[in-house]
């Protein structure tokens, strides 16, 4: 069965697209078939991988409305075992396409069902949004991670998330997991930064990975080379704490 995992914090700057990134990047290292969708309009985890965005023959949105076969659209990147499904501007026009159509919320879950043992991990990158593209990705899933950032006001807008989730399991997903809460942006330097660890761990309990994801200066070198952080520096922290996360999300 392929798990179909998609990151997922409406807020901005918490490391969605680096996750989505680098997970991703730490699975195909691991050997395991993974395809990373972009379906984000920013196209940054595009971009992050080293795809031209701007010169995509396909991309998601075309995925997504239906007019094309993923499959086609499914590119492969300089990492082992690691194909793509890019993004860009384009994909703005998705949401507004598909206001009226009917089952509006499955086209990326029907889109997805015509993979059957290409890949072992589909991983999506959401936008900072709780719109219909979000509920797609999290419609079409069989996992979520949501990355939550140690800093002030990590917890702010979680509540709304884990409602959104709530909604999307009773009437949408009903098998749909939260495989667990990843830590990012960490400095164990910070007392704020353990203050949040705590705080985050004291909420979701045993969801928490072990694995935490430190703020490390190669992780944000990395995506402006459009390489993951394991081609760009693997023996950096950053790259040793994806290959952490990524190992906990194979046992799990």
């Amino acid at each position: 069965m392929i798990r179909i995992i998609t990151i997922v914090n409406q807020k901005g700057g918490v490391g969605k697209t680096t996750t989505s990134v680098n997970l991703a990047a730490a699975l195909g290292i691991y050997e395991k078939k993974t395809l990373l969708i972009d379906l984000d309009p920013q196209g940054n985890a595009t971009s992050g991988i080293g795809i031209d965005k701007d010169k995509l023959k396909y991309n998601s949105y075309e995925v997504l409305i239906g007019r094309i076969d993923p499959k086609t659209a499914a590119i492969k990147t300089d990492v082992p075992c690691l194909d793509v499904i890019g993004s860009n501007i384009d994909l703005t026009g998705a949401e507004v396409e598909l206001v009226h159509e009917f089952a509006r919320e499955h086209k990326l879950k029907e889109a997805l069902a015509t993979f059957t043992d290409e890949y072992e991990y589909i991983i999506i990158d959401c936008p900072p949004s709780l719109g219909l593209l979000t509920v797609n990705a999290m419609t079409a899933c069989t996992d979520l991670i949501i990355p939550i950032q140690c800093e002030y006001y990590a917890l702010e807008g979680v509540s709304q998330l884990l409602n959104t989730i709530r909604l999307i399991q009773k009437n949408l997903n009903p098998d749909m997991n939260i495989m667990g809460i990843v830590l990012t942006m960490f400095d164990k330097r910070l007392n704020l930064s353990n203050q949040v660890a705590i705080e985050v761990k004291n909420y979701f309990k045993e969801k928490v990975f072990k694995s935490v994801i430190s703020r490390n200066v190669k992780i944000s070198e990395a995506p402006s080379f459009g390489k993951s952080i394991m081609h760009y520096d693997i023996k950096s922290l950053g790259a040793q704490n994806y290959l952490q996360l990524a190992m906990e999300v194979i046992e799990r």
